[in-house]
């Protein structure tokens, strides 16, 4: 499955961005201006390209029938299960240094060369490991390329969420990373919704969105560890306090109540003080407003294509320099 989508007509892309993820990836063309021209996403995330990486690349470039000079890979691209395993900076490397820290595909001895491809040049970002004052070390591949492109937006300092399966919440000073926490929230909310005790408890019933079960999962999640909460989602069910139905409105609320929390609780006032940039998809950003606003949170939502592009604009014109 793929989709492609032209942005205005080109007969060539002299730089290629993409952002290749565990399952998905998508591919941006921009001209030498820094405007996108193309767009095209498909299936071929890390996993199900392992091992034919070039071939892959090659195949999305005829798609688009662009064979460029420069290509950007980020995302899980670099991970241990991509192309290339690429080393994580830490917190000592801002944001608008990356480009100096980016790394170029080793190309294998006697491998062959696309005809899209050619002899374009093939880099990885880097991502990011981060350690607490515990020393407990977190890390984010891919999200690094989109706070880049918000910083390069003009969002300096504060703090960013980028939900998903793993949702990470970052604070940047002065656009280095000081704090970085990844939440399973989406992992939890697919396998407990499938699988277990809760997803029993839901039965057959037909899913409805409730925002009241919603919004009292957001509140549970204040009152004890999150183990003993989720249980609780299936106790409400069989007592009769919520119907099976509404079970997967409040796990939603649970979830993403407990990220909302545990961030509060490290960070309190400083966190109310300035809005929380949000990176994300609409649907997301809907529920993480609504479990923000009975915390006094306030959310200012970024479009995270704009700042993903961002971030390709400002590597295109940092490559060009000697």
């Amino acid at each position: 499955m793929n989709e492609r989508s032209t942005m205005t007509q080109t007969a060539e892309a002299p730089f290629i961005g993409i952002d290749w993820g565990t399952t998905h990836r998508r591919v941006y063309a921009l001209n030498p201006q820094g405007v996108c021209t193309q767009t095209f996403a498909d299936d071929e995330g890390a996993l199900a390209c392992k091992g034919r990486f070039a071939e892959a690349l090659d195949s999305a470039l005829q798609s688009m029938q662009v064979q460029p000079a420069q290509v950007l890979l980020s995302g899980m691209v670099g991970s241990a299960l991509g192309w290339q395993e690429v080393p994580y900076v830490d917190g000592s490397v801002a944001l608008a240094d990356l480009p100096r820290h980016l790394v170029r595909v080793r190309e294998a001895a006697g491998s062959a060369t696309g005809q899209a491809t050619g002899n374009a040049e093939k880099l990885i970002v880097p991502g990011y490991c981060v350690r607490n004052a515990w020393g407990q070390p977190d890390v984010m591949r891919g999200e690094e390329t989109q706070l880049l492109g918000a910083w390069a937006l003009g969002h300096h300092s504060g703090w960013f969420v980028l939900p998903g399966t793993h949702s990470k919440w970052v604070e940047l000073q002065a656009g280095r990373i000081v704090q970085l926490r990844t939440y399973m929230t989406g992992e939890l909310f697919d396998m407990l919704g499938r699988q277990g005790t809760v997803a029993a408890a839901a039965g057959t019933a037909e899913q409805v969105w409730d925002v009241a079960a919603f919004a009292q999962g957001v509140q549970s999640a204040a009152h004890s560890t999150l183990s003993h909460q989720l249980f609780g989602c299936r106790a409400r069910v069989v007592c009769g306090d919520m119907p099976a139905s509404s079970a997967r409105s409040y796990l939603s609320g649970l979830l993403i109540g407990a990220e909302l929390h545990d961030v509060l609780r490290s960070s309190g006032d400083a966190l109310r003080s300035s809005p929380v940039h949000f990176l994300g998809a609409s649907e997301l950003a809907r529920h993480y407003l609504a479990a923000a606003q009975p915390l006094q949170l306030r959310f200012e939502v970024l479009d995270a294509q704009a700042a993903y592009l961002a971030a390709l604009a400002y590597i295109q014109s940092a490559w060009k320099k000697p």
